[in-house]
């Protein structure tokens, strides 16, 4: 059986990813990071699954999520948190907070996957956000984050190439999940105006662009925008 690892797995396009994944035959372990809450939920929901709490900023806790497997064939580094605030208010912890979670942990992820899978291949996909590829006003750091990720695929993807292991990453628009709880019903009505298709993403959509790219095998080094058009 092909066996997977899912980055902040618990919920939102996360646990799209892990729901996906175990109908389509992997078995799948998902990480959290401390929200047991809805860890608990997500085990309800996905019995299937393994969920395991593990801190991806921390490469030694990495380190040991990593030992529980012999062999990998597919990473998702999903885990990933954001930041709405102007850049002159932003503070050096959050600074180190965002890119901490979002660069750093898939970069140890993707370091010690590479370890298993360097002898039978396997696919790799980060998820990104369109805020990576063109900027978003008050989520400079969040879009630096997401843009530093996308940065690190591409050379990853030259880099993993010859042994065979696929590298991509998911592009998310406005998808219809809690990161989006800051906006006003004003502005989630202005932002969804402004996408072409008329309406936010799901998180299922996502799911099913992630498990494509997973078994794609000639495709490697891409950025797969799911974003209703919002970036035409």
């Amino acid at each position: 059986m092909r066996r997977a690892l899912v980055t902040g797995g618990t919920r939102g396009i996360g646990l799209a990813i892990v729901k996906k994944l175990v109908a389509e035959g992997y078995l799948v372990t998902a990480t959290y990071s401390a929200d047991e809450e809805s860890a608990a939920r997500a085990m309800e929901c996905v019995p299937a699954a393994e969920f395991v709490r593990a801190d991806v900023r921390d490469e030694r806790a990495v380190e040991a999520l990593f030992e529980r497997f012999s062999s990998l064939d597919a990473l998702v580094n999903n885990a990933g948190i954001d930041l709405y605030k102007q850049v002159q208010d932003t503070t050096a912890e959050d600074y180190a907070r965002i890119m901490d979670t979002n660069m750093r942990g898939a970069f140890f992820c993707v370091k010690h996957a590479v370890k298993l899978m360097l002898d039978m291949g396997g696919a790799i996909v980060n998820i990104a956000s369109v805020w990576g590829e063109h900027g978003g006003s008050c989520e400079s750091v969040y879009s630096a984050s997401k843009g530093a990720v996308i940065a690190f695929t591409k050379a990853v993807a030259k880099e993993l190439a010859p042994a065979g292991i696929c590298v991509n990453c998911v592009s998310p628009g406005v998808i219809d999940t809690k990161m989006n709880a800051h906006l006003s019903s004003e502005e989630k009505l202005a932002l969804e105006g402004e996408i072409p298709l008329g309406r936010y993403g799901t998180p299922e959509e996502v799911a099913s662009a992630v498990c494509f790219l997973l078994s794609a095998r000639y495709i490697t080094g891409q950025v797969l925008g799911v974003d209703g058009g919002f970036c035409l």
